[in-house]
């Protein structure tokens, strides 16, 4: 089902004028969230760095656009839907996807009107992805529990090693429209005693960069899981992470069921699924925790 375009729209942003924005989080993965719907500001590596910053700025994750598809200047179908989700990391580079960002991108256009049903499309970089409103806060205030459809996961079949805490890990390269490699940890390593504060060695080196997940098993259906994400480093949760994490938590187990996978991160709880044909979903928390006027 496609958005109501004839909902409310923010202020259209002249070049140079101030931006709205809004400030959110989904299982503590935090970004900024502009509100640019005519694609007329400027939004430059140095701006997401300067914004995304946490000492000089309003600090984030990374950043999101809020922008129509068609005033986006992206490679889109005609029928594509009508906003699009574009996504920076921290360090201004671009992103295909953002699974923590796109429950927190639909809570937004939710809370602003710029939707008015709970079931939507939305165009990022990956393609089209379907959100579902599970439940809103009240009044507007608070958590909102969104679905995202994340369509299938591939496994690229590539060899890779990640070499952490002196340990030299097979790792298994899962696709959820960004690139990720999952690596389970063995009995005697410590999730929590693990330094990531930079990204672990991996063999070979992947040409376009990777998001890197550690992880432990908790019980049935059960993981939990550490990530560095590329461009950013180590967040406390990272929402196309944990949906790779379980579907090679899925294969390592020789489970066919179906049948969700929960994944604990630093950050919170998520909860995989799968729909009848094999597409990956995404369930959890977002919240938006504060909006204004940028001055920058």
């Amino acid at each position: 089902m496609a958005p109501l375009d004839s909902a409310p729209t923010p202020p259209a942003s002249a070049p140079g004028s101030p931006l709205r924005f809004a400030k959110g989080h989904g299982a503590r993965n935090d970004f900024v969230i502009l509100q640019d719907p005519d694609g007329a500001a400027d939004i430059t590596p140095q701006l997401v760095q300067r914004l995304t910053e946490r000492t000089a700025g309003l600090g984030a994750d990374g950043l999101i656009r809020v922008v129509r598809t068609r005033a986006a200047g992206v490679d889109a179908p005609a029928d594509a839907p009508v906003w699009f989700m574009d996504y920076r990391n921290a360090d201004g580079s671009i992103a295909e996807m953002c699974g923590n960002g796109v429950r927190v991108f639909a809570a937004e256009l939710r809370r602003t009107g710029l939707v008015g049903v709970d079931r939507f499309d939305i165009w990022t970089r990956a393609g089209v992805r379907t959100v579902e409103i599970l439940s809103p806060p009240e009044a507007g205030e608070g958590t909102w529990q969104v679905r995202v459809g994340m369509g299938p996961a591939r496994l690229t079949g590539e060899a890779r090693t990640v070499t952490v805490a002196g340990h030299e890990l097979a790792a298994t390269e899962v696709d959820m429209g960004n690139p990720h490699t999952v690596a389970f940890l063995p009995d005697d390593a410590a999730l929590e005693d693990v330094d990531l504060t930079r990204r672990p060695t991996l063999a070979p080196e992947p040409p376009h960069g990777t998001n890197v997940e550690l992880v432990v098993p908790r019980g049935e259906r059960h993981v939990a899981m550490r990530v560095h994400e590329r461009g950013v480093g180590e967040t406390l949760a990272c929402g196309t992470g944990a949906c790779a994490v379980a579907v090679a938590a899925a294969l390592r187990a020789g489970d066919e069921s179906r049948r969700p996978w929960r994944v604990d991160l630093p950050g919170g709880t998520l909860t995989i699924g799968w729909t009848p044909e094999g597409d990956v979903t995404l369930a959890g928390p977002a919240q938006i925790v504060a909006e204004g006027t940028l001055l920058v």
